[in-house]
């Protein structure tokens, strides 16, 4: 996501955070090499254009803030010029003042609309949200039958009606379906097109004058570029859109859909996909994007997913065994099975602040190994598990056959496990205070 952008702008501004002094002729040259970044990443070329003029503008004349550097100044008010690009505040789903919401999903074919109905369906479900799934895609062949497997993959109802030819009338059935059975989220899967034609439109604008949708939600390709933004123009033309949900972002190193829908149609980015499983779908949020383009990565979206993968109890009771010592290979195994819930790896690694100039550096990320380490600590016995110091050599030859690695793959598992314990029991006695406290008491 972003990745070439992100690269090329961690070069610009690696280039003017160490000076003392930035003179204009600089900032300058900053701001033709942000253009041309934005260029190449297919930003539209008005979009790219004003955004400069703001970058701008808003440096002419700024104060200097004692804890800042200048760069460090030009870094600032990209953020907040990027932040503004993508919309300023996170908006959230509106919701009906008496159930259910009904919300309505538009696009062409070929976006991923189906999929992302959903995973929209599964993200509300986790938030304590009742959601019913509507099949109205009576044009595409298995249309219907994909969103059923969609729904059973997420553990969500979908409501169909069998030789169905209206898909008004399935939605008018759907909500009372739903306000009959104590649904309060409906979310419409709608039928798309090819390309935008008047049929499309037609029947489109009659859905949403009849069910009064609380959202109308458009779903947009991400790695189409600048197509999906000629998409959303010309939707927004014809239909009432309040929000944009946009797929595949985690195939889109370039990010120009996503850089200029907002600002060329006037509507929030809602979600993005961000990858093919049932739960690889994020709330959108301005600021954290715009920190994961600038290469400072995503802490709060990063603590978000952690906190889906461990309960408090578990979390109380790894912190009992570090306080105690009693952190062992099976709970080494655990957390990096969290670690792979939380979604690829790169993609958890790129939301740590500073990996990305590691990765530009030639930092390689590799998500088989932490295949290979399951194998190797589920080829151990339960006592070799709980206390490694028994794994001798004839043990670690065992163990390397097991797994089919070698004797120098255990080995480097053993010293990773130990160098783990001894930096989370760190971390675990920062938390609690005491001489590692990393901040002084207020």
């Amino acid at each position: 996501m972003f990745e070439s952008l992100q690269t090329r702008l961690g070069e610009i501004f690696k280039k003017v955070t160490g000076r003392g002094v930035l003179r204009q002729e600089d900032v300058d040259a900053i701001l033709r090499e942000v253009r041309l970044a934005l260029l190449e990443a297919d930003v539209n070329f008005k979009v790219v254009r004003e955004f400069v003029d703001r970058i701008r503008q808003a440096a002419t004349g700024q104060e200097v803030w004692k804890h800042l550097s200048p760069g460090q100044q030009v870094v600032k008010i990209v953020h907040e010029q990027l932040t503004a690009l993508l919309g300023g505040q996170p908006r959230q789903l509106r919701t009906a003042p008496h159930p259910p919401s009904i919300y309505l999903l538009i696009g062409l074919n070929g976006v991923g609309k189906t999929t992302t109905a959903g995973k929209l369906a599964g993200w509300l479900r986790k938030r304590g949200k009742a959601p019913l799934l509507v099949a109205t895609d009576l044009q595409r062949p298995a249309a219907v039958q994909q969103l059923q497997i969609v729904g059973k993959q997420v553990g969500v109802p979908v409501f169909a009606l069998a030789d169905a030819t209206s898909p008004i009338a399935v939605a008018r059935a759907a909500v009372d379906r739903a306000t009959v059975e104590g649904h309060d989220v409906v979310i419409i899967d709608s039928a798309g097109r090819q390309h935008i034609d008047d049929a499309l439109m037609g029947e489109l604008s009659q859905m949403s004058e009849t069910l009064q949708p609380h959202e109308t939600v458009l779903v947009l390709d991400a790695m189409a570029g600048q197509d999906a933004v000629k998409s959303a123009e010309q939707f927004a033309a014809r239909l009432p859109i309040d929000g944009l949900i946009l797929t595949k972002m985690d195939g889109d190193a370039r990010g120009g859909a996503a850089l200029s829908v907002v600002a060329t149609i006037g509507k929030p980015i809602l979600f993005v996909g961000v990858g093919e499983r049932a739960d690889a779908l994020e709330a959108f949020h301005p600021d954290r994007m715009a920190s994961r383009i600038l290469g400072m990565g995503d802490v709060l979206t990063l603590i978000e997913r952690a906190e889906q993968t461990m309960t408090a109890q578990a979390a109380a009771e790894l912190e009992r065994k570090l306080r105690k010592h009693q952190f062992t290979l099976e709970d080494f195994l655990g957390q990096l099975q969290q670690v792979r819930q939380m979604g690829p790896l790169d993609q958890v690694l790129e939301m740590i602040p500073g990996f990305s100039r590691a990765k530009a550096a030639g930092l390689t990320v590799d998500e088989k190994q932490l295949g290979r380490i399951e194998a190797m600590i589920r080829s151990m016995t339960p006592q070799e598990r709980a206390n490694p110091a028994v794994i001798d050599g004839s043990r670690r030859r065992r163990i390397a056959g097991g797994s089919g690695m070698t004797v120098q793959d255990v080995n480097r598992l053993l010293k990773q496990f130990d160098e783990a314990k001894r930096l989370m029991r760190h971390m675990e006695e920062r938390g609690r205070g005491g001489r590692g406290m990393p901040f002084p008491p207020r």
